[in-house]
C-alpha cells in the first residue's frame, strides 16, 4: 500500500525555502530509513519450461493412446456368442474301418477285413480240487455183503443134500448152493420147525406166512423137499439166483 508521502512529488531542495528545505530532507531521511527496516519479500521464482519434459510428456500421451487402440478397443469391440456345434459320437474302431475303407476305394488291391484269420486263446482257470472228505467205514455187515460163503458137500440123508440136488437140476453151480447154504443158515440153521414168533415165519426158508408152501406140498410142515422146493422157487422168482438173494439179506437183513 502505497503512503501519501511517497505520492507527493519531491521538492527540489535549491529551489525551496530553507525551511521547507530542511523538512523534505527530514522527510526523505525519514523514508530511506523506513524503507531499510522493511525487509523485501522474496519473489517466487517462475517456473521454468525444460525441453526434455516437454518431451517425456509428448512420449507418454503417445503410449497412452497405442495401448488403448491395441488392447481396450479389441475387447470393446462387439462379439458374437460362441456355440457349441453338436458332432456326430465317433469311436476308435469306426474311425479305423472308415480310413480302411477310403484306402481300399483308393488300391486297386483286395483286402479282406474280416476276422478268419485271427486266432483267440482263451485261458481258463482250472477248478481247485475238491478235498476228499473221508468216510467212516461201514460196519462187518458191508465187509460181510462182499464175502462169498465157500462151498461144502453135504451130508447124505439131510436136507442140504436134498437142496443141493435140486440146485444142480435148475442149473446153478457150487457156487450158488454155497449162498444158499449160507443163507438159510441165517435164517433157520436149516430146521424144518424154524418158527419166528415175532414175524410168523416158518421153516427152513422161512416162509410168511408158512402156509403159503402148501402151494410145493400138503406136507409143507414137515416135509424138507417141500419147503426146499418152494424156498428155490421163489429165489429164483424174486433175485433169479440164491447169490442175489444172499447179497440182499447181507444189505438190507432179509430176504
Amino acid at each position: 500500500m502505497t503512503s501519501d508521502a511517497e505520492l507527493t512529488p519531491a521538492a527540489d531542495p535549491t529551489s525551496s525555502p530553507p525551511a521547507l528545505r530542511s523538512t523534505a530532507l527530514r522527510s526523505t531521511a525519514l523514508r530511506s530509513t523506513a524503507v531499510r527496516s522493511t525487509p523485501a519479500r522474496a519473489a517466487a521464482p517462475a517456473p521454468r519450461w525444460s525441453r526434455r519434459r516437454g518431451v517425456m510428456s509428448v512420449f507418454a500421451l503417445f503410449a497412452v493412446a497405442a495401448f488403448g487402440v491395441a488392447y481396450i478397443g479389441p475387447l470393446s469391440a462387439s462379439t458374437t456368442q460362441a456355440e457349441a456345434a453338436e458332432l456326430d459320437p465317433l469311436s476308435l474302431y469306426a474311425g479305423t474301418i472308415a480310413d480302411a475303407q477310403s484306402y481300399l476305394a483308393r488300391s486297386d488291391q483286395s483286402v479282406s477285413l474280416g476276422r478268419d484269420g485271427m486266432v483267440y486263446t482263451v485261458y481258463v482257470a482250472p477248478k481247485p480240487t475238491p478235498t476228499p472228505t473221508p468216510t467212516a467205514v461201514e460196519e462187518s455187515s458191508t465187509a460181510s455183503a462182499a464175502w462169498t460163503p465157500p462151498f461144502v458137500s453135504p451130508d447124505p440123508g439131510t436136507a442140504q443134500a436134498v437142496a443141493y440136488s435140486m440146485v444142480q437140476e435148475r442149473g446153478w453151480g457150487d457156487e450158488e448152493f454155497a449162498c444158499l447154504v449160507a443163507l438159510w443158515s441165517k435164517e433157520s440153521g436149516w430146521r424144518v420147525n424154524a418158527y419166528n414168533s415175532a414175524s410168523g415165519a416158518y421153516g427152513i426158508p422161512q416162509a410168511l406166512p408158512g402156509n403159503k408152501m402148501a402151494s410145493a406140498g400138503a406136507d409143507w410142515e414137515t416135509n424138507p423137499a417141500t419147503q426146499v422146493a418152494w424156498g428155490l422157487g421163489y429165489i429164483s422168482g424174486r433175485y433169479g439166483t440164491p447169490c442175489g438173494a444172499w447179497g440182499h439179506s447181507q444189505s438190507s437183513g432179509w430176504y
